[in-house]
């Protein structure tokens, strides 16, 4: 049977909707049922947990119509594996998975887990990805606020909009993804600055500080130092991206080739013409070169083809 403190702590977490501390317990008396042997018990309880979790994800209701053209909602399916980057950059994306789905161990002892993010880099490097990864690992939905629509030339709608978004984050448990983060966090000093942007700012600056919530909020930019200074420490942790290495190329091309990888091992004399693409553009070259050996009734790409596609990425940029 449950002990005391499992059933408080079942009742408590259901009262305050919780369901993922709630779920935790549960499962927690499931293994506690199966080292009694009560097998049937604990596999029981694990189906209903699995079903109540697929029908939690399926509940995701729409925003307003004041919210509604604002964010987009989606449900990422992508995990962590599929990201190709440093094993540092990786294990500072798992601290931030722990220290959510164990904020209540921190919180005893009054510190709160890292969920406001920053992540800064070159475009294509994975930025947009790692906020979907986040998404999915936590299973939460993904709300992309779409900053062209928030945006706006008119004098305090745009500060408005923004509190609308706040007001929404402590309500709707998910992760919130500003994207192309400059467009409203620009450093107030610059010469060609507005003072309505200026005061946009000053509003994300006081809501991102009262925001106590349990949603993540994750700000992405390609120029981070255009980004004004104030904005850096109202972020837990920052998250500094780079152009792929050569491990991390050859990586990107045995993952996105799979099946069609040239037999011979000649990838490495490919590598100089990936220096300076993003992950993104690599794997874009990639694709088109499946497609390229599809068309062609190949069963593998060859190595011209692959060196042809990334040098016509490189030339796009004069590189």
């Amino acid at each position: 049977m449950a002990t005391a403190e499992q059933i408080k702590a079942l009742v408590r977490f259901h009262s305050s909707e919780q369901p993922e501390q709630f779920f935790t317990v549960a499962l927690q008396i499931a293994a506690h049922e199966a080292r009694k042997g009560h097998i049937g018990l604990a596999h029981d309880i694990r189906d209903i947990i699995d079903k109540a979790r697929e029908q939690q994800n399926k509940k995701i209701l729409p925003f307003s119509t004041d919210l509604e053209h604002l964010i987009i909602t989606t449900e990422p399916t992508q995990r962590l594996p599929v990201l190709v980057q440093s094993d540092g950059m990786k294990e500072r994306i798992q601290r931030i998975l722990r220290e959510y789905r164990q904020k209540d161990k921190l919180e005893k002892y009054g510190l709160s887990h890292r969920r406001k993010i920053l992540l800064v880099g070159p475009p294509g490097t994975g930025k947009t990805l790692t906020a979907s990864i986040l998404a999915s690992e936590l299973n939460l939905p993904l709300y992309t606020i779409l900053l062209d629509k928030l945006v706006t030339k008119y004098m305090g709608e745009t500060s408005a909009k923004l509190r609308l978004i706040f007001d929404t984050i402590p309500q709707r448990r998910g992760v919130y993804f500003f994207d192309e983060f400059d467009a409203i966090g620009g450093e107030r000093s610059l010469d060609n600055d507005v003072g309505e942007m200026r005061r946009v700012l000053n509003s994300f600056l006081q809501l991102i500080e009262r925001d106590d919530s349990q949603s993540l909020i994750v700000a992405a930019t390609n120029n981070p130092k255009i980004l004004d200074q104030a904005l850096f420490r109202r972020f837990d942790d920052i998250l500094a991206y780079q152009l792929p290495d050569d491990a991390q190329v050859l990586r990107l091309l045995h993952n996105r080739l799979a099946s069609f990888s040239p037999k011979a091992p000649s990838l490495q004399r490919i590598l100089p013409l990936a220096h300076s693409l993003s992950h993104a553009e690599i794997t874009q070259a990639c694709d088109d070169a499946i497609k390229e050996a599809i068309l062609n009734d190949q069963t593998s790409v060859t190595i011209d083809q692959l060196e042809r596609m990334l040098s016509e990425r490189r030339a796009v940029y004069n590189r």
